[in-house]
């Protein structure tokens, strides 16, 4: 088995946390015990491009349940848990190239192993893997089953893909799922991303001005946790109707350049590029802190910021302070840019994980069983398995909802009957 980490040595401490995960991972935990059963993903080779965390690692040991031969590789260099990436390769023998703090060189020799192994199925965060698979491999995409997507900027470039014609099978966009971004992108990351500002800082919230950048539904989670802790939360937007969502939500909306004024602390999430750039950084106040929860570190203009100033100095893990060169001010820079909650802290809580990961294992198989009847292109995961994973989260939480008589039945589907 080839794998590529930091220290095997590390695994019966990365063992104890992937067990701990899964008590909070129910959902999952049923799946697995079918796939145990079905053994839906016989013979089926997958690599997945993902955070190698606890909550993935489940992921994990459930495709390698159903059948699945499975690699995985980091989607981002600070996201790794080397304890997690050891224990995965030592106790159970999945093979894992990912280690914390590594290069982009590191980073894409890790994608193009991945994709020497000739797989049938992409789990993909980021697109990365499918992009680089269309552009240096394309031979592989006439016999790949197809891909699954976490993340919104990921999404966004398969459409890309699809509209140039080049995404010749199968995607499922598992983040456009109810159960993945109502609740990963909202409370995952609401929670997860003022986690790392406070682990990486240890500032208190209360009082200050916290300017979220984009309100999709992570946006919405960081506005809502932020004031839930006393922050006093700005919303920029570019699309007016989550402007308004944002007003009625009881967020005060202002454009980057009146924000970048009143900002004690400012987060990106909005997937697109430099929606912090130079001339914001100017405007900012002395001591700014700046962090990114979008997928790729590229919403924050590093390199504008690195021109105008001298070398960062380091004054606590993944916090970097950049002084101007002409010494007016300073800006804070959390976890050089990269996704803040998985750089200082451990990502989103296993118990809302379990219903994005179940929508992966379920996306899976769903591409398996479809094989040469889905077109290609970017597809939804079926509602009802939606519906089949909210139901059985409820069961996992003790949760019982009500059932539809056969009246109202018969009235939701006739027409003769008014009111």
């Amino acid at each position: 088995m080839d794998y590529d980490i930091k220290d095997i040595n590390l695994a019966p401490q990365g063992k104890q946390r992937i067990e701990w995960a899964d008590r909070e991972m129910p959902v999952l935990r049923l799946i697995r015990e079918r796939f145990e059963e079905e053994k839906p993903l016989q013979g089926v080779k997958i690599i997945a491009c993902a955070h190698i965390t606890t909550e993935t690692a489940n992921l994990a040991r459930t495709l390698q349940a159903g059948g699945a031969e499975s690699l995985l590789i980091a989607s981002n260099p600070l996201s790794t848990q080397d304890d997690v990436a050891a224990s995965l390769v030592s106790d159970w023998g999945i093979p894992v190239m990912a280690i914390k703090g590594e290069s982009t060189e590191t980073y894409m020799r890790h994608v193009r192993a991945a994709l020497d192994t000739n797989p049938n199925i992409i789990i993909d965060d980021g697109s990365d893997v499918v992009a680089t698979m269309l552009k240096e491999k394309k031979e592989l995409s006439e016999t790949i089953i197809g891909s699954t997507e976490e993340t919104t900027t990921g999404i966004v470039r398969l459409k890309a893909m699809q509209k140039a014609g080049v995404l010749t099978f199968p995607s499922i966009a598992v983040n456009d799922a109810q159960t993945k971004h109502f609740f990963d992108n909202r409370y995952g990351t609401g929670q997860s991303t003022l986690d790392g500002i406070i682990r990486a800082t240890n500032i208190l919230l209360a009082g200050k001005t916290l300017v979220v950048v984009g309100y999709g539904w992570c946006g919405k989670g960081c506005a809502m946790r932020a004031r839930g802790m006393g922050a006093n939360v700005v919303v920029t937007e570019i699309d007016p109707i989550k402007a308004i969502e944002a007003v009625m939500d009881g967020f005060r909306v202002l454009p980057m350049s009146e924000a970048v004024k009143v900002g004690d602390i400012f987060v990106t999430v909005t997937g697109n590029r430099h929606v912090i750039d130079k001339e914001h950084f100017a405007a900012m106040k002395d001591g700014a802190i700046v962090c990114n929860s979008g997928h790729f570190d590229l919403e924050l203009n590093l390199e504008a910021l690195r021109e105008m100033s001298a070398a960062p100095v380091s004054r606590r893990p993944f916090v970097e302070e950049y002084s101007f060169n002409d010494g007016s001010k300073s800006i804070i820079v959390l976890g050089e840019g990269r996704l803040i909650n998985l750089a200082a802290a451990e990502g989103h809580p296993a118990s809302v994980m379990d219903m994005s990961f179940a929508n992966q294992a379920l996306s899976a198989e769903y591409l398996v069983k479809q094989h040469g009847k889905l077109s290609a292109g970017v597809h939804v995961l079926p509602a009802e398995v939606d519906q089949e994973i909210a139901s059985l989260k409820l069961r996992a939480m003790g949760v019982s909802i009500d059932t539809l008589t056969p009246e109202m039945l018969e009235y939701m589907s006739s027409w003769e009957t008014g009111t």
